[in-house]
């Protein structure tokens, strides 16, 4: 079907999840494939997707819907650096907060802890690190990092060649990703309880 739609070389082209129905092998080789067609396609294409791989590959811009409502739109590195909701966070991988810096430290949301940062925002702000850039402690680590906290393992989930890791708080809940050894050597398993730690140094702020 997608051969067809593009043989006749149209000038709008809708593709409606035009990948999901594949398995992962043959949606990789599709997928880039779809990639080269359309960079040279000269009219305009329009995909929609729950995939947020699909929409990273394939778009030149992005339009994300969260309950039937428009939250955010840009280029595709744009809204993967720079996510406004929690939604658009979870899609591009990034653990995502809303609070107000002053002096380098972001209070989260009510007062629910703090974070700091290498950069120098004031006023309301949103601050992000990513899921490999949290480190997890059984004991409190020495050297006592500066964004540091206790947290419950809520969840377990093997993605790849690493092993996801829900963590409730208070603070505040947060995603790490860590390898299987790593499991094993701090015996995570739902319920246990963490110290987890992000470097100052792996934390992004930018207005909200």
């Amino acid at each position: 079907a997608l051969a067809r739609a593009l043989a006749v070389d149209p000038g709008l082209l809708l593709l409606d999840e035009p990948l999901a129905a594949l398995d992962a092998h043959t949606r990789l080789e599709i997928r880039a494939a779809l990639r080269r067609h359309l960079a040279g396609f000269a009219g305009a294409a329009v995909l929609v997707t729950h995939d947020p791989l699909d929409a990273m590959v394939l778009a030149d811009r992005i339009a994300v819907v969260e309950g039937g409502r428009l939250v955010q739109e840009g280029a595709p590195a744009d809204v993967a650096r720079r996510p406004r909701t929690g939604y658009v966070a979870r899609l591009v991988g990034l653990n995502l907060y809303r609070g107000r810096a002053a002096g380098g430290t972001v209070v989260i949301g009510g007062g629910a802890g703090t974070l700091d940062t290498v950069d120098s925002p004031e006023g309301e702000v949103f601050i992000a690190f990513a899921p490999s850039s949290v480190a997890l402690y059984r004991t409190r680590p020495d050297g006592s990092p500066r964004n540091l906290w206790r947290a419950r393992v809520a969840a377990v989930e093997r993605q790849g060649d690493r092993v996801r890791v829900q963590l409730s708080g208070p603070p505040f809940d947060a995603v790490a990703d860590v390898t299987p050894a790593a499991v094993a050597e701090l015996q995570l398993s739902e319920g246990s309880t963490v110290w987890a730690a992000v470097k100052a140094t792996e934390t992004h702020v930018y207005p909200a």
